[in-house]
């Protein structure tokens, strides 16, 4: 996807995997503080966390979240029940890609893990 908007930078990072630690709204709110913080990203608001609260089928229970950065935002998807996560880092800053990585797997406790930068 480098034809359209070139004059655009845009960075994208999409992580997926299979957690071990216990993931609550608060833990995170606390990891949008501390990925933003590691990688030297700036919000401009405050997270926003949804639980799905019993709706929707039990396999896909968990929360989905984002926080808005002023060169773009972060979400995760959070499957409790499955202890998987799937997170995107959109920015048109510049980022340390293997940082992201590095202290998303270690502040989840990932065991499994696959990414794409594009």
């Amino acid at each position: 996807m480098t034809s359209i908007a070139p004059d655009i930078f845009r960075k994208r990072l999409l992580i997926e995997g299979y957690y071990t630690s216990d993931v609550s709204q608060d833990t995170i709110k606390d990891f949008f503080t501390y990925i933003t913080d590691k990688l030297n990203l700036r919000t401009y608001g405050l997270p926003i966390v949804h639980a799905t609260s019993g709706v929707g089928k039990e396999m896909n229970q968990g929360y989905d979240a984002f926080v808005p950065l002023i060169d773009s935002g972060i979400y995760i998807g959070v499957w409790v029940n499955k202890k998987f996560l799937s997170m995107i880092i959109y920015t048109c800053k510049d980022f340390d890609e293997h940082e992201a990585l590095e202290k998303t797997k270690s502040f989840f406790q990932i065991t499994q893990l696959e990414h794409k930068l594009f």
